[in-house]
């Protein structure tokens, strides 16, 4: 080969050359575990994760700075990092802030100080997963984690308290059984929710398995989806009895019946909603569209694209999907998803729609017939969403044994053991009942939502998990409901637990206890939220609140409530949006707790 020596332009032999040169540096690099170097290209991206480094490119060219996640990402994209991973694994390694980033892409997150552990958290479309599933997931919650699982608010589960030489195993493992955790954590397309009775309830318009499947694959199999700038979540609604809070979602497609008349095909269609987020404190918005359930996957993918290209990458409290719809509007990002989609997406007014069937708040919980003549569902009801491995292994049993083998979470963080013949039901009540958990609830314990708090989360400011079991207690005790009601307690700002949309919501803060400024755990509270037909955000009404004292001050809320209801059937937001904060606060205060 001749060496160029006098300056000029190289051969494509010497490029060639070089090239390889270059490649060759950059995989001893990575056999040392180093990220790859950075390398200043007026290059146009390329590849899969072009549009995202693109999104990047343009924020630095008008003068700003990345985000430190997108720092992370853009030195390094955490699927090219698995080795490392599993280096840091073989060392009992703890990672450090990048690398605790990266590797929520691969569903593990390091939660310290909470714990000096990570956590695992799955992905299953629909909330659906098999009994044997169940059982094998047991196995290794007991081998590798702490002896137990939660079922999350998005029908989900998680398992905690892994030590860093077991990330690897339970990842590689939970494969084995047919699941995976791909993409569950960081700025990803979190796990696909659906009506958790797709295809056994009695009301439903549609089945929501197949489209909330076909989108969990298309995520799992197109990297390009990999590159946005936030966290974003998807649900599927069928219309059928559980609700699936599809309105608290970036992309919300719910079943409606479309009218003849109004220049599309009548029939079932999703109509689709856009940029919810009731932490930032708003639903999914109305966007006239409706999306033919074939074609749901193409609409989200074109969504999700345009997010990409749009989304903020610079700060991270304004980088989800409702900020891009504050700046552009819904017709302007709607032009764009067209444009991605190539082709225009059908609209229809809102008088084309059929009213929808509504939900039932308490169907979660207990046994309901299903469509299927002569079976049923059995809603088990859980202490805050925790499983240990013993009720695992035992109520994947009696969904092998009693009903149709599948076990259904939902986003009420519960489960629901479907297929169940009339005559096993009261057969496989008592088995529940033998592992400790129940199939009844009073209103109080079956509305019951909680984040995982300070236990185990690094931003919870109260033990949220517990204080939710402290409040139950309390005011079963205490006060008789003959309506269902929601209590949401959240540990923090990213109100995993969703406060606002509550009955009665609960954020965690530090309450000032001294002048030195020493702290306890507490919370503000807040009425008067609700989802779907009766959505609304719930309005603060005490502050600083110590935990020590949230039962009773709950207990004098639902007094009030019963006390001055306007009938017997009002519900608990009903009664709290009738009325002023100052007046609710002073209709609470009268009241004495027992």
């Amino acid at each position: 080969m001749t060496i160029l020596t006098g300056g000029g332009e190289f051969t494509a032999e010497q490029k060639r050359y070089l090239e390889g040169f270059a490649s060759g540096i950059e995989a001893g690099r990575a056999a040392r575990g180093a990220p790859p170097a950075s390398v200043k290209s007026d290059a146009e991206p390329i590849g899969p994760d072009a549009a995202a480094l693109q999104a990047q490119d343009r924020a630095l060219k008008e003068g700003k700075k990345l985000s430190d996640q997108e720092r992370f990402k853009r030195e390094e994209h955490p699927f090219d990092a698995y080795t490392r991973l599993k280096a840091q694994a073989a060392s009992n390694e703890a990672p450090k802030p990048a690398d605790n980033f990266r590797w929520r892409y691969f569903g593990l997150f390091y939660v310290a100080p909470a714990q000096s552990s990570y956590m695992c958290r799955l992905r299953m479309p629909n909330g659906i997963l098999k009994a044997w599933q169940l059982t094998g997931l047991a196995d290794l919650a007991e081998r590798y984690g702490g002896g137990y699982s939660h079922v999350t608010t998005r029908a989900n589960l998680q398992i905690r308290e892994i030590e860093p030489k077991s990330a690897v195993a339970m990842v590689e493992a939970i494969q084995d059984l047919g699941l995976c955790s791909r993409g569950s954590g960081a700025d990803n397309i979190r796990n696909v929710t659906g009506t958790p009775t797709a295809g056994i309830d009695p009301r439903e318009l549609i089945d929501t398995r197949p489209y909330a499947r076909e989108w969990h694959f298309h995520i799992l199999n197109e990297r390009a989806l990999y590159g946005l700038p936030r966290k974003f979540n998807v649900a599927f609604d069928g219309a059928g009895t559980i609700p699936v809070l599809e309105d608290t979602n970036d992309i919300a497609f719910a079943a409606v019946d479309v009218a003849a008349g109004f220049g599309v095909e009548p029939g079932i269609w999703f109509r689709l909603g856009l940029g919810g987020i009731t932490g930032h404190r708003d639903f999914a918005r109305e966007t006239g569209v409706v999306v033919r359930p074939a074609e749901a996957t193409q609409v989200a993918d074109a969504v999700v694209r345009a997010f990409i290209d749009h989304g903020d990458r610079t700060d991270r409290t304004r980088a989800r999907l409702k900020y891009v719809l504050d700046a552009f509007g819904i017709d302007k990002f709607l032009g764009l998803v067209e444009e991605k989609l190539g082709r225009k997406l059908a609209r229809v007014p809102a008088e084309a729609i059929k009213p929808r069937p509504r939900y039932d708040r308490s169907a979660h919980i207990g046994v309901h017939a299903q469509k299927q003549d002569g079976l049923n569902w059995i809603g088990v009801v859980l202490p805050v969403g925790k499983l240990t491995c013993a009720q695992m292994r035992g109520l994947a049993k009696i969904a092998a044994d009693l009903g149709d083998g599948d076990i259904r979470l939902t986003v009420w963080q519960n489960l629901l053991i479907s297929g169940v013949a009339a005559d096993k039901v009261a057969l496989a009540e008592a088995a529940i009942e033998a592992l400790g958990l129940t199939t009844k609830a009073t209103s109080i314990r079956a509305g019951l939502v909680a984040c995982t708090g300070n236990v185990g989360c690094k931003f919870a400011a109260s033990d949220t998990k517990g204080h939710a079991e402290d409040i139950a207690r309390w005011c079963e005790a205490r006060v008789a409901l003959d309506q269902p009601i929601n209590i949401h307690l959240t540990g923090c700002h990213h109100s995993c637990a969703q406060h606002y949309v509550g009955d009665i919501g609960l954020i965690a803060c530090k309450v000032p206890v001294s002048a030195e400024g020493d702290t306890v755990e507490g919370y503000h509270l807040l009425v008067g939220g609700g989802f779907g037909f009766d959505a609304g955000l719930a309005r603060e009404v005490y502050r600083d609140v110590k935990a020590e004292h949230v039962p009773a001050t709950v207990e004098r809320m639902l007094r009030a409530y019963l006390k001055h209801r306007a009938a017997p059937d009002e519900m608990f937001f009903a009664f709290a949006r009738r009325h002023e904060v100052d007046a609710l606060r002073d209709m609470f205060d009268a009241e004495v707790a027992a």
